[in-house]
């Protein structure tokens, strides 16, 4: 067991294990707060998914105009949807390079450019910019995800 907490603790004192949870931690947090800026949308537009989301605004037929899709509401969640399919396998691809020994500068230009990348994308698709600024940020944070998941192939693979 005493082996087992001598190996977490030499995994938290790595410098790119560490950087890798800042980062990981910085784009999972901006995920969530999608959600929290979903809700304020919702609320804002009064336009809801559920029927007992309108409860505060009526009831029976008074409340089924808030039953409805709305424009706005329906960006940010696609943004958000966007989020849940590139941070996911950002999270588990950046953790087994950051398990595969890379050096410390690049791990933190491939975190760092993710992170920027999703953070700029997310400005894009609520602001919105005009394109191609959403789709440049998108493919600048897969590029990076891919890159990450080559390293890892190459090192565990050795191809």
């Amino acid at each position: 067991r005493s082996r087992e907490m001598a190996k977490l603790t030499q995994l938290i004192d790595n410098e790119v294990f560490r950087a890798y949870a800042t980062y990981a931690t910085i784009v999972l947090l901006k995920m969530m707060l999608m959600s929290l800026i979903t809700a304020y949308f919702r609320m804002t537009r009064k336009a809801f998914a559920n029927p007992e989301d309108t409860a505060s605004f009526g009831k029976g037929e008074s409340a089924k105009k808030y039953l409805r899709i709305d424009p706005d509401v329906e960006r940010v969640r696609r943004g958000h949807l966007n989020d849940l399919e590139n941070v996911v396998p950002f999270f588990g691809i950046g953790l087994l390079y950051a398990l595969s020994g890379p050096d410390l500068y690049t791990a933190l230009l491939h975190f760092r450019i993710f992170a920027g990348a999703r953070i700029t994308h997310t400005f894009a698709y609520l602001i919105p910019l005009p394109q191609p600024s959403r789709g440049l940020s998108w493919a600048v944070g897969y590029a990076v995800t891919i890159s990450m998941a080559y390293k890892v192939l190459m090192t565990a693979l050795h191809l």
